[in-house]
């Protein structure tokens, strides 16, 4: 089993702490090096210049879906030469009234060497890395994909179109 670490520090600093007042910048230093700036969203008095948390579970869920997407892909044989996802989280209400990130939805374009895949192959595709990803089975928020489709007529280096309906909760 493998361990994921991450230091995160904030500090007070001269500002009086206040809930009005206080500073929510922080930063995430990782195993490897990289620190990241980091703040509450701007709604809950967070820096918009930094990354907030609710951003960071997106991009995770994103991004694993993605890394389990190519390694199916490369499996199988399909040559993915680009992907692009505008994932987008939804603040709300979970079933217990607390607030929470309560739908994700990705969106994959890909694009692809040509034979193309048909629909039907990149939906099993996308369901196939949905059921594997680490991060959508360690989570309750409801995540769907709408994966982009590679129109045929554009070839090698299509680019994507439509949407391929890949959906599921973790």
């Amino acid at each position: 089993m493998s361990k994921h670490r991450a230091t995160i520090e904030w500090e007070r600093g001269p500002a009086e702490f206040r809930y009005a007042s206080y500073s929510r910048d922080h930063t995430w230093t990782f195993e490897g090096g990289i620190r990241v700036d980091a703040s509450a969203a701007p709604g809950y008095l967070g820096n918009a210049d930094f990354v907030d948390p609710e951003e960071a579970y997106v991009a995770a869920l994103a991004s694993c879906h993605m890394l389990t997407f190519l390694a199916i892909a490369a499996r199988e044989g399909i040559v993915v030469d680009r992907y692009r996802d505008a994932a987008v989280g939804f603040m709300g209400r979970n079933e217990e009234g607390r607030m929470a990130v309560v739908r994700v939805v990705l969106r994959p374009e890909l694009s692809l060497r040509s034979p193309v895949p048909s629909r039907e192959t990149l939906d099993r595709l996308h369901r196939a890395a949905h059921r594997q990803c680490f991060i959508a089975n360690s989570v309750r928020t409801t995540i769907a994909v709408e994966a982009g489709m590679i129109s045929p007529e554009e070839g090698e280096g299509g680019r994507a179109v439509g949407t391929a309906g890949a959906a599921g909760a973790a």
